[in-house]
């Protein structure tokens, strides 16, 4: 099932997607598509979309996981990119941290920030928890999975690299992490290492990917990082990149004002965002 939260910032319902392509209204189901409601999927059993309300379709689309506590993510995790940006294949998953207040819908707007000259994209796929993971194996980890959403990992490459200290600085900025316009429950996802999927600035192709050429893939990920730190419900795991961002051209490109990115992934959706100065 494709999940959504739909409303004004910081005024979501949650809402399901029909077959029809309308969404509908879960509120009367449940308060919001959060940890709580992804640990715990049972409402789901006998659910009928079709009695419930349908919300205009003029309704903006906002992140669909609401309250994340973490956003885990994973650097130079595709060999196709790690060779664009002239690094070495890592011997185990980079982690680093994006705060949640960079967490935006799918349509919002992404902003630079004040002194930026290095914003860049990257699409990426992004694991949704749905179940507490400590020190789980491979094995397990799938079990863990609520579902997976597209992410768009925004970063700023000057205050990422050249400013030292931690990649957090030009990965954290407001509008930094437009998340949806879902969450497709795994049983929608059979294999999250064989997905498509692209991005393009002003209808011009940037990224053309795939998950095959991550190099950890999902279930090394959530065992990986279970050992390290527990991965609560509502938790989201950003898996990386494939190549074609603009640190990685030649020479580089960066995001301007007024241009527009547009990203998706197969069976995941797909993302629209313009590119405005910050006020």
């Amino acid at each position: 099932m494709k999940l959504a939260r739909l409303g004004g910032v910081g005024k979501e319902i949650p809402a399901a997607m029909d077959t029809n392509g309308a969404y509908r209204d879960l509120s009367g189901v449940i308060p919001d598509i959060n940890g709580s409601t992804l640990n715990d999927m049972s409402w789901l059993e006998g659910l009928d979309l079709n009695t419930l309300p349908v919300i205009p379709d003029n309704t903006r689309i906002g992140p669909c996981v609401g309250n994340v506590g973490k956003l885990i993510c994973v650097g130079l995790n595709y060999s196709d990119h790690a060779a664009e940006t002239n690094n070495p294949i890592p011997e185990e998953p980079i982690l680093f941290g994006k705060a949640t207040s960079s967490i935006t819908g799918p349509y919002d707007n992404v902003i630079i920030p004040r002194g930026s000259t290095k914003t860049d994209w990257e699409v990426e796929l992004g694991i949704v928890i749905g179940k507490e993971a400590k020190y789980v194996s491979e094995t397990e980890a799938l079990s863990h999975v609520a579902g997976y959403c597209v992410v768009n990992d925004v970063s700023e490459r000057e205050f990422q690299i050249e400013k030292g200290g931690q990649w957090i600085k030009g990965k954290s900025c407001d509008t930094f992490a437009p998340i949806g316009p879902w969450v497709v429950t795994k049983d929608e996802i059979p294999n999250p290492q064989k997905l498509k999927m692209w991005l393009d600035v002003d209808d011009q192709k940037r990224q053309d990917g795939s998950t095959e050429t991550m190099i950890f893939g999902v279930s090394t990920l959530i065992s990986y990082i279970s050992r390290f730190m527990s991965l609560q419900p509502g938790d989201i795991i950003p898996t990386g990149t494939p190549p074609g961002v603009g640190l990685g051209l030649n020479p580089p490109v960066f995001l301007k004002p007024g241009q527009t990115i547009k990203l998706g992934i197969e069976g995941l959706g797909i993302q629209t965002q313009k590119v405005v100065a910050s006020s």
